[in-house]
């Protein structure tokens, strides 16, 4: 049976600053020790592979953390963060303009439909979910380290509990109604229930006993 380790990134300078963060914002210093604690945190669990987003501040934590276990490391765009419009980043997250766009989004959630410009709606996301497990379960590894993001990682937990039913509003309770630590390990195994079909079963959400 596979079972998957997520792990949320280090703290990056773009989780306590002002400004919408991008691609490219790199850990803070805080966000570099983390990266230190979880690595060792790996060190005692049997791990066959990594797969990261590309995005500078999981691809940094997912540097650390091959380097202590010694694996090679996947980059996978499925893993990134969910995408923002273009036109914010960077952007001043107390600017009017800013609070104007999020609040629209926010508003328009559950309208499958809607879309302020380029970025990722609920359907966008539900997709990489499903073509995310489908890649993994095309792996022979069967210990899967994944390193993504807070609000991706709500929609991979999600996916795993609702399947192809999930809905925006399910979604939006479990993304609302829980936390993902910077770092923190949420586990999905393989689970079979008598005849029904293989299907994930979460296991761990949002471990950070690391941290202290």
């Amino acid at each position: 049976m596979k079972k998957i380790y997520l792990v949320r990134h280090a703290e990056s300078e773009g989780n306590i600053g002002k400004v919408q963060q991008g691609p490219s914002t790199p850990l803070s210093a805080q966000g570099n020790e983390q990266t230190a604690f979880i690595a060792e945190r790996f060190r005692t669990i049997a791990i066959d592979c990594i797969i990261s987003s590309p995005q500078t501040r999981a691809k940094t934590t997912a540097e650390v953390i091959s380097n202590v276990i010694g694996k090679d490391i996947e980059y996978l765009d499925l893993l990134i963060e969910r995408k923002k419009p273009t036109a914010i980043i960077g952007m001043d997250r107390n600017s009017p303009v800013f609070n104007e766009v999020e609040n629209s989004i926010r508003d328009n959630f559950h309208n499958l439909d809607w879309k302020h410009s380029d970025e990722e709606n609920f359907l966008d996301l539900k997709t990489r979910a499903v073509q995310l497990f489908e890649h993994a379960n095309s792996l022979s590894e069967e210990n899967i380290l994944m390193v993504s993001h807070g609000v991706f990682m709500a929609m991979i937990a999600a996916y795993a509990m609702f399947g192809e039913e999930l809905t925006s509003e399910e979604f939006w309770k479990v993304f609302v109604g829980t936390e993902h630590n910077n770092t923190g390990i949420t586990v999905l195994k393989q689970s079979k229930f008598k005849d029904e079909p293989m299907r994930w079963k979460l296991l761990t959400w949002n471990d950070h006993a690391h941290l202290g």
